[in-house]
């Protein structure tokens, strides 16, 4: 079987429409690619702002909880150092009526060997004047 032949002016359109067709298609897959390209490029973009807003959003509030903590430290050292001073008055007051009650006993404690003594030489002065 032979082919038919075709006559070479029609051979050169044949072969012009295909690298004409050749041409179009490539120059559509490459607008596709591009195309797809830069929405790979606006949707990494996408992602990658989501991405950042969602790290600078912890690392506010971990800011913020982190001033608030400083706060609460300062807060507490100030009670802290309030309730130390206050302490230490009541055991100054404290030291003081320790001291002021053993003065007390020791003065009781001098009234009666006063007391005892001062019937002691009554006892012996009514024996002497007795005798």
């Amino acid at each position: 079987m032979e082919k038919p032949k075709l006559p070479i002016g029609r051979l050169e359109s044949e072969l012009l429409r295909i690298v004409d067709r050749h041409d179009q298609t490539s120059l559509q897959i490459r607008e596709q690619t591009e195309q797809a390209k830069k929405e790979a490029i606006r949707t990494a973009l996408h992602v990658s702002d989501l991405l950042v807003d969602t790290v600078n959003a912890g690392a506010e509030e971990i800011f913020v909880n982190e001033k608030r903590i400083e706060f609460e430290i300062r807060s507490l050292i100030s009670t802290t150092m309030r309730y130390s001073k206050q302490t230490n008055q009541w055991l100054v007051a404290t030291r003081a009526l320790n001291t002021a009650l053993k003065e007390i006993g020791d003065f009781e404690n001098w009234m009666k060997t006063m007391d005892y003594d001062c019937k002691s030489i009554t006892a012996a002065i009514c024996n002497i004047h007795k005798a």
